[in-house]
């Protein structure tokens, strides 16, 4: 007599902890990004590196950081989340570690900018896109949101603590610290986080069986480079890249690893700086998460009108608030800008989605790697406009008005036809009608 197992039964669905172990590997991650913006003064000190200089290690290390994600994209659709996120975990402490051992600013980049850069890229944004596009069907934008303040959430955890080390002891126990970090999180990585629903044989959050789709076979470089020349085709991909690219300028690029020495310039201590942008860390999880549960009910479009905008006036007014003083109107601006940061994520993936469809991990990884490429372009041009002109105001009002054009380039897209179900990109019908299959 045969016996008839059960359905597998959970009392939380597996993913949400999927999620929640996605979040713990993108704090791990962001732990070195809390790194450079306090360490540019030390360094500066004790090898006497140029501010270029050493800006333009952080310019190639936000550069591998987005132009790695459409790669690492298709890297975890041909050999699974698991794998992809455990090796640019130990990449990052790698990277991370190897700084202390430095004499030559061509280490600075190598480990910096290469290492760290490339592995921070590969769990990057995509990893947020690629989970929320396998595992929920449902509360997608507020997830998105919610994985997106992770990284902000390592700032907050990571950024004072830098800070302090670096004070009382140096910057070597500092950068150590940031690679003990991203240590700690791989056995997490490896015990519970898994590459698709069908692997504990439950449906995804919200869908059905149908809804976890086989992935996508073939060369992964091959799948990341045909979904950027399909996308560029399209006048939504260049749209949303224009916009991101400035994005990426006005805040990983200029204000997380320029704020602390521009305050410093004007008096301030560096740790009541680097308290700042951690408070920006607080406010920016319950922008981002905010931002993400606004995009399942408003119009993405308008939201990046408002975030835009709104960004752009507020660093018209950064210049006259620092002072060697922490005041109520630069505390007002950390708490805008914290709600602001990074709250144009889910929108602009919920876009991506709408337009392109299967594809939108790999296409939102390559609009990801135009906000990388704005960051590096920020901080390398933000270092050079401080050593030119002894002021970071230039950089500032630059920033500023970008925003008012990506404002402006986000409303012009138009709405995505109602009968788009799945990818709008121009491809040929046999590799259209595979993805329609793989997902």
């Amino acid at each position: 007599m045969t016996t008839v197992l059960p359905p597998r039964t959970h009392r939380v669905h597996p993913a949400w902890w999927v999620a929640g172990v996605t979040f713990v590997a993108l704090i791990g991650a962001a732990a070195f990004r809390a790194v450079p913006g306090v360490l540019i003064d030390p360094l500066h000190e004790e090898f006497g590196w140029s501010l270029s200089t050493i800006s333009a290690a952080v310019a190639i290390n936000l550069a591998l950081y987005g132009l790695t994600a459409p790669f690492a994209a298709a890297l975890m659709d041909r050999f699974g989340i698991r794998r992809v996120v455990v090796t640019a975990l130990l990449v990052v402490a790698a990277g991370s570690g190897a700084t202390v051992f430095m004499t030559a600013s061509w280490q600075l980049i190598l480990c910096w900018g290469v290492l760290v850069g490339l592995g921070t890229g590969s769990m990057a944004l995509s990893l947020v896109a690629t989970v929320t596009g396998r595992w929920f069907v449902e509360r997608r934008g507020l997830v998105s949101g919610v994985l997106t303040a992770a990284g902000a959430t390592g700032q907050l955890v990571f950024l004072p603590v830098v800070a302090v080390v670096d004070e009382r002891w140096g910057w070597r126990p500092a950068a150590l610290g940031t690679a003990a970090a991203a240590l700690a999180v791989v056995p997490f990585v490896v015990w519970l986080l898994r590459d698709r629903p069908r692997d504990l044989g439950v449906a995804p959050y919200g869908g059905t069986a149908a809804d976890d789709v086989d992935p996508v076979g073939g060369n992964p470089a091959r799948t990341a480079l045909r979904g950027l020349a399909d996308a560029v085709r399209t006048r939504p991909f260049w749209l949303l890249a224009g916009g991101f690219l400035i994005c990426g300028a006005s805040t990983n690029g200029l204000v997380q690893p320029h704020f602390i020495p521009a305050a410093h310039d004007h008096g301030m201590p560096v740790t009541t700086a680097a308290g700042l942008l951690a408070v920006v860390g607080v406010f920016d999880v319950a922008g981002t998460i905010f931002s993400g549960w606004l995009t399942d009910r408003v119009d993405p479009r308008l939201l990046l009108l408002a975030y835009y905008g709104l960004r752009g006036m507020s660093l018209f007014l950064l210049p006259q608030l620092f002072g060697t003083d922490v005041q109520a109107s630069m505390i007002a601006f950390i708490v805008f800008y914290g709600l602001d940061w990074v709250a144009t994520v889910p929108p602009t993936l919920a876009l991506c989605r709408q337009y392109f469809g299967s594809r939108a991990p790999v296409v939102f990884g390559w609009v990801f790697a135009a906000h990388q490429v704005g960051a590096a372009i920020a901080a390398f041009g933000a270092g050079v406009v401080r050593d030119v002109t002894g002021s970071y105001d230039g950089a500032w009002y630059a920033a500023a008005a970008l925003c008012l054009v990506a404002a402006a380039l986000s409303i012009s897209i138009r709405r995505a036809p109602a009968s788009v179900t799945g990818t709008t990109l121009p491809v040929e019908p046999v590799p259209a009608a595979a993805d329609q299959a793989h997902g």
